[in-house]
C-alpha cells in the first residue's frame, strides 16, 4: 500500500507540478513582472492619462525560472501525497479510483485548496495592499481544512443532513470573514491584478484536473496488477 501511494503521489505530482510550472512561466509570470516594474516605482498608474500597457521581452533567467520549475514539482508532489492518501481512505469505502473518477478529485482538490480561499482571499501581485501574512495563512489554513471536510461530508454523507453539515463548514470561513487591509492602496492597477488572479486560477484549475487524473490512473494499474 505505501509504495502505491508513493508511486501514484511522486509519479502525479512531478508531472502535474513540471506542466503547472511552463504554463506558469507562460501566462502567469509576465503580469509578476510587470507588477514588480509598478512595485519598484519604475512605472506609476496614477497620474492624469492612462498607463500603456508595458512591454516584457521573452528572457529566460535560468536560476529563476529553474526556482520556479522546482518548487511548483515539489509542491504538487505534496499535494499529490495528500490526494492520494484521501483517494486510499474512500476506496476502502468502496469508492472506485480510476483516471475519470481522479479527475473529480483534482477538482475537488482545486476546489478546496485554491478557488475557496480566493474567493474571500483572491491572489495578490507583488505590491499589492494586504493583511498582515500570519493572519492570511491562518485563515488560508482553517479554510483549506474546512473546505475539505465539508467536502468530503457532501460527496459520502449518506443523508441530507451530513451534505448540509458539509455546506455550512464550506461557508463558515467566509461569513467569518478574511482578514484584510484596512484600506484600498497600493502601486499596481487593478486591471493588472484581475488579470493575475484569474489566470493563476485557470492554471491551478488545469494543473489540479492533470494530477487527480494522473493519480487515479497510476492507483488503478497499481491495483490492476
Amino acid at each position: 500500500m505505501f509504495q502505491k501511494l508513493l508511486t501514484s503521489a511522486l509519479f502525479a505530482g512531478f508531472a502535474a507540478g513540471l506542466i503547472a510550472a511552463l504554463l506558469q512561466l507562460a501566462f502567469v509570470q509576465p503580469s509578476l513582472l510587470r507588477a514588480e516594474l509598478f512595485e519598484s516605482g519604475t512605472l506609476t498608474h496614477f497620474g492624469s492619462g492612462p498607463t500603456p500597457v508595458p512591454e516584457i521581452p521573452f528572457a529566460i533567467d535560468p536560476v529563476r525560472d529553474a526556482l520556479s520549475v522546482l518548487f511548483s514539482a515539489l509542491i504538487y508532489t505534496g499535494y499529490a501525497m495528500l490526494l492520494v492518501v484521501a483517494m486510499s481512505v474512500a476506496e476502502n469505502r468502496g469508492a472506485r479510483i480510476d483516471a475519470r473518477t481522479g479527475l473529480i478529485w483534482g477538482v475537488a482538490g482545486f476546489v478546496a485548496v485554491q478557488l475557496a480561499p480566493a474567493f474571500s482571499l483572491p491572489p495578490e501581485l507583488p505590491g499589492s495592499a494586504a493583511a498582515e501574512v500570519g493572519a492570511r495563512q491562518v485563515w488560508w489554513f482553517v479554510t483549506i481544512a474546512a473546505t475539505g471536510a465539508g467536502l468530503a461530508l457532501i460527496a459520502f454523507g449518506r443523508s441530507l443532513w451530513p451534505a448540509l453539515a458539509g455546506a455550512v463548514l464550506i461557508l463558515l470561513p467566509h461569513l467569518v470573514g478574511a482578514p484584510h487591509h484596512a484600506s484600498y492602496a497600493g502601486p499596481v492597477p487593478p486591471e493588472l491584478a484581475g488579470l493575475f488572479a484569474s489566470r493563476a486560477l485557470g492554471v491551478g484549475l488545469m494543473a489540479w484536473a492533470i494530477l487527480g487524473t494522473i493519480a487515479g490512473y497510476v492507483w488503478s494499474r497499481g491495483e490492476a496488477q
